[in-house]
């Protein structure tokens, strides 16, 4: 009888530990029954839960106690179901109407609605949210749909209450080939100030104009580049047709695609995350949404990983050791442990991060330390001069630093953007869980693995040909040709799979002119050579790169050819790059950019391709946004 019981126990027990439901099913658009990818599907109450797939498709398991699932999407309005049992869902998701006027717009990591207002000054304000609606078909009619609790949310106006810093950079201004041959700058393929516009623009604010930089946005989309096929890790592409903001210009498409290496394929890695627990980041669009974040990174590694974690508010702790990436379930545990409060000790927690690094540095793999913070460093050495000298000593000694920025009202775009260039790494804003998977899963060896440092680009322009030239973005990241050359001179870095896009303004002669126009200087002539007067370049591409270990770098070099096609007959990578960066221009008051947001809608749908993630499909719709 005794054995009976226990075992009558022991199958209650494991019961009792199995999933109360499997759910699984498909999310489309309520109106176009296309599938939304990136839809994020939450167990009520929780930071827990899943995004859908290319084809709209999820699998969710709920547990004892667990009832409800939170479906949101930024673009559509939320839907909560209260679940019973294991089914098949379709869901059909509305999208939400999008304007200039005081909107409801849904937080996919809080799980509540709230209303923006357009800065304008205008004081606090408290609003009831508004109840949402369900849109749902083909539901089995057994389940209880229940609407979220009515809530109150206070909404802080950005212009008096919001803390957030960026830095403005003077615009890029034309150049004189006969006087300014040599354009130089360093790579960078950072993305965050494209999905920081699109956090500012979801909440139907305009961005700062210090926020936004245009190569970031233009270089956060793929453009299908030509693959690497030798020894060199990266190919080349160039493109010249109508510049379509400018009826004048000609715009010059450089691209540059770096080797893919599959995950499995990469060294081993030492990563040391270090996430600001400080008050700061008590917010549920921050420490929630960053335990969210690194459980998707958790999820990939492999058992030769291993993971450290570094937290720090009014001091800096190591609360993981280093752990093997195969006990995954000690990762998370700490992960979930943690919670958010006090000052912030920035400088400390760097610093220790940064220790617990090289005490366990693996000679022949890949080193990193990943920051997750709102960019708030208020006790410590926190001047920018003390972090710049102390990252980029670390990098310099083969330790990387990439860095995450979360939240609003608070951030310091500044700040983070200069950690992650003095650590040789890259920087990211995760505004949701849809782009923590951009980060984590689908960018992972570009996130972790470095294949080239200090990548330069120098583009000399043929004075016969080009009247005037004008970098479009990278103002922040201008070299001066010398540094060029200069192996000791600072640049950004290429991880596996990253691309590089660069665009360029031009004003060419309608025929090859063969001396400079003007008066002569007194010790200099200024005459083309025989080359550059046959007009069949527009200039030279010079790319300039090391190794991730070596300090002395190489050298690639190649003609741009003198090819112009209209803009009908451009590439799609040409007409959506384009786009992008027109958009940017006019979110910037850019004084060089003629153009309507109809019109970029316009060209950008002429240039979707395979749109497999729907990132593009969502610029179409920030800019729909701007559009009336």
């Amino acid at each position: 009888m005794k054995k009976y019981c226990m075992l009558l126990i022991l199958l209650w027990l494991c019961h009792s530990s199995m999933a109360q439901a499997i759910v699984k099913g498909t999310i489309s658009d309520q109106d176009s029954n296309a599938p939304l990818v990136g839809a994020h599907i939450l167990i009520q109450d929780t930071q827990q839960g899943t995004v859908s797939e290319e084809d709209g498709s999820f699998n969710i398991e709920l547990f004892a106690g667990e009832s409800g699932i939170v479906i949101s999407h930024p673009n559509y309005e939320s839907l909560y179901l209260n679940i019973q049992r294991d089914t098949s869902l379709n869901i059909k998701l509305k999208p939400l109407k999008i304007g200039f006027d005081t909107i409801a717009t849904f937080d996919p990591v809080a799980y509540e609605e709230k209303i923006s207002v357009v800065p304008t000054g205008i004081p606090l304000r408290k609003s009831n949210q508004k109840k949402a609606e369900s849109f749902i078909h083909d539901l089995n009619p057994d389940f209880i749909y229940n609407e979220p609790h009515e809530q109150e949310s206070l909404v802080r106006d950005p212009t008096s209450l919001n803390t957030e810093e960026y830095r403005m950079e003077q615009e890029q201004r034309p150049q004189n080939p006969w006087d300014t041959p040599f354009s130089t700058f360093s790579i960078d393929v950072d993305h965050a100030s494209y999905s920081n516009v699109r956090r500012f623009l979801n909440n139907n604010e305009m961005p700062p104009k210090g926020s936004i930089r245009v190569e970031e946005m233009i270089n956060y989309f793929d453009y299908t580049y030509p693959r690497p096929t030798g020894q060199v890790p990266f190919e080349t592409t160039t493109e010249v047709s109508d510049c379509p903001w400018n009826k004048d210009r000609h715009l010059l498409h450089i691209g540059i695609q770096g080797e893919e290496i599959p995950f499995e394929e990469t060294p081993a890695n030492n990563l040391v995350f270090l996430l600001d627990v400080s008050g700061s980041m008590n917010g549920t669009n921050k420490l929630p949404l960053v335990k969210q974040a690194f459980r998707l990174l958790v999820e990939q590694l492999r058992p030769e990983d291993q993971v450290s974690i570094v937290v720090y508010a009014g001091a800096a702790g190591l609360i993981l050791p280093p752990t093997s990436g195969a006990a995954k379930e000690t990762i998370l545990g700490a992960l979930d442990r943690l919670k958010a409060g006090g000052s912030t000790a920035g400088g400390q927690g760097i610093t220790l991060a940064y220790e617990t690094a090289q005490v366990n540095f693996l000679k022949d793999g890949n080193n990193r330390v990943i920051i997750a913070t709102d960019g708030d460093f208020n006790v410590g050495p926190s001047s920018e001069s003390d972090l710049e000298a102390l990252i980029s000593e670390k990098a310099g000694q083969g330790i990387f630093l990439s860095v995450l920025g979360f939240g609003m009202g608070n951030l310091k775009d500044n700040k983070l953007e200069l950690l992650s260039n003095r650590g040789d790494g890259n920087y990211a804003y995760i505004d949701n869980l849809l782009e923590a998977r951009k980060v984590f899963v689908k960018s992972l060896t570009g996130t972790l693995y470095t294949i080239a440092k200090d990548v330069k680009i120098q583009v000399e322009f043929n004075p016969a040909l080009v009247k005037s030239y004008r970098l479009v973005g990278y103002e922040n990241r201008q070299l001066d040709k010398l540094d060029f050359d200069d192996d000791k001179k600072d640049a950004g870095e290429l991880g596996a799979g990253h691309s590089v896009t660069a665009l360029y303004e031009l004003e060419l002669y309608t025929k090859p002119i063969k001396k400079a126009p003007g008066k002569a200087s007194v010790y200099q002539r200024q005459i083309v050579s025989k080359k550059a007067s046959t007009g069949k370049e527009l200039g030279m591409l010079y790319l300039r790169y090391k190794k991730p270990k070596d300090e002395e770098s190489q050298l690639l070099s190649r003609s741009i050819a003198n090819t112009r096609e209209t803009l009908a007959e451009s590439s799609q990578a040409f007409r959506f790059a384009a786009s992008v960066a027109g958009f940017g221009l006019l979110l910037k008051g850019s004084s060089y950019a003629d153009w309507s947001y109809q019109e970029i809608q316009q060209l950008a749908k002429t240039a979707m391709g395979k749109d497999q993630f729907g990132y593009r499909q969502g610029f179409l719709t920030l800019v729909r946004q701007l559009e009336q």
